[in-house]
């Protein structure tokens, strides 16, 4: 088969690496991919939000099936787009990719179909807003309603960082319109977890748990950003509350969607709290995590392909999809002044010597100029160490971290050290 990945960041590359391991696949293309990517795949350069451009290369390359990659083209419509044209396409439709294009759309289902989640209230002005929150006790949680490219949430700890949040995504407009509505929501305490499943539908075969780190710094400290480590398996969360959030939040929630006739057919991605009072859902997403992906996917031991068309076949439910035993820690890469500006263009190195370690690198923002591979996002790399269990495969990890340089590299230091302690 000849197939296209929609995307270019550290999650479309783990997906190219999965497709390309099946017999199936006659060759990848990516668009618009990163230099990494390129060493696998075919880089065309064609921006994901050009739909008609990317059917029309899809046509003339005689591509047989699409896998989207980022949210924006799926909360677009990307994929109904292609089907329009008679291109096999995998992930939500434009009406199912709303669960994560509007977390005011996805509290209102979870609340009808009594799915657990934190308390929330919706506003669509500033001021009365700003005039509920003075009533507030803090730490209160501020998401503006659409994409933010993952920084749309703040996590405040005093009623004064709230305030400042709400102004920025309601006045400022930080978000543009993904700020005209916003939630305000009770901030649920516990430990996170992030649990990605393939639907179709009803059926839901959830993938392993991993647990992402979102603040830029050690010990969680500093702005959000698109997730600096992750790591699989949890072995401090019992799996009898893995089992509990699967039949209690992804199930129902599957089945509510199709209720709403608005079935899922990709992955959907639960973001999970473990309160006192069990999991609740913080976030759903209409598409594969990053950098949850890059763990999860060397983890897979069935044929990528094989789920996908399963599922575009409607045939999920008959498939066995199984999973290794090891561990895998991914450390993020990032340039200097991510999450806010950040230089591009520096050199980087070390990235053979961390791939003949052992090491998985995918790359998230990186180009290729004069032969060298040089910086070209907020996040960089995504580098992934396996082992036998999660001390193993964290020092693989950061082994391979520390051979890669460029100028104002940064990385956190503590990715999957809660699994030690």
């Amino acid at each position: 088969m000849r197939i296209l990945v929609v995307g270019g960041g550290g999650r479309e590359h783990a997906i190219v690496w999965a497709l390309k391991k099946s017999e199936k696949v006659k060759e990848v293309f990516c668009a618009p991919g990163n230099a990494g990517i390129a060493q696998l795949a075919e880089c065309v350069p064609i921006a994901v939000s050009q739909f008609d451009e990317l059917i029309r290369f899809a046509k003339d390359a005689s591509v047989d099936l699409v896998f989207v990659g980022p949210d924006d083209p799926l909360a677009d419509g990307i994929v109904d787009a292609f089907e329009a044209e008679g291109i096999q396409t995998y992930g939500p439709r434009k009406n199912a990719a709303e669960i994560e294009g509007s977390k005011i759309f996805m509290k209102n289902l979870l609340k009808k179909y009594n799915i657990p989640t934190a308390k929330y209230e919706t506003f669509t002005d500033y001021e009365s807003a700003s005039a509920y929150l003075r009533e507030q006790t803090a730490p209160i949680v501020i998401k503006a309603d659409g994409l933010a490219a993952g920084k749309g949430v703040t996590v405040a700890a005093t009623l004064e960082e709230a305030e400042q949040a709400l102004r920025e995504a309601m006045v400022d407009k930080v978000f543009g319109e993904a700020g005209n509505q916003i939630v305000i929501e009770e901030f649920l305490e516990g430990q996170e977890m992030s649990i990605l499943a393939f639907v179709d539908g009803e059926t839901v075969r959830a993938m392993v748990p991993a647990q992402d780190h979102k603040p830029i710094f050690d010990g969680d400290k500093g702005p959000n950003t698109g997730g600096m480590g992750t790591y699989t398996p949890l072995p401090h969360i019992d799996q009898a509350i893995i089992d509990e959030s699967i039949a209690n939040i992804i199930i129902p929630t599957a089945k509510a969607m199709v209720s709403e006739g608005r079935p899922f057919r990709g992955v959907l991605f639960a973001g999970l709290m473990i309160t006192k009072d069990g999991p609740k859902t913080i976030e759903f997403n209409a598409r594969m995590g990053d950098p949850e992906t890059q763990v999860v996917l060397p983890r897979l031991q069935t044929d990528l392909l094989d789920i996908v068309i399963a599922s575009l076949n409607g045939r999920l439910d008959q498939l066995d999809i199984r999973w290794s035993d090891e561990a895998a820690v991914c450390v993020v890469v990032a340039s200097e002044g991510y999450p806010a500006s950040y230089p591009k263009g520096r050199v980087i190195t070390g990235l053979a010597e961390a791939e003949a370690q052992g090491a998985l690198v995918f790359h998230a923002g990186t180009a290729e100029k004069e032969g060298q591979f040089v910086t070209n996002g907020g996040r960089v790399l995504g580098v992934v160490g396996r082992g036998r269990d999660i001390a193993e495969a964290r020092a693989r990890a950061y082994e391979a971290v520390s051979v890669i340089d460029f100028e104002g590299k940064q990385n956190r230091t503590d990715i999957a050290a809660k699994a030690l302690r």
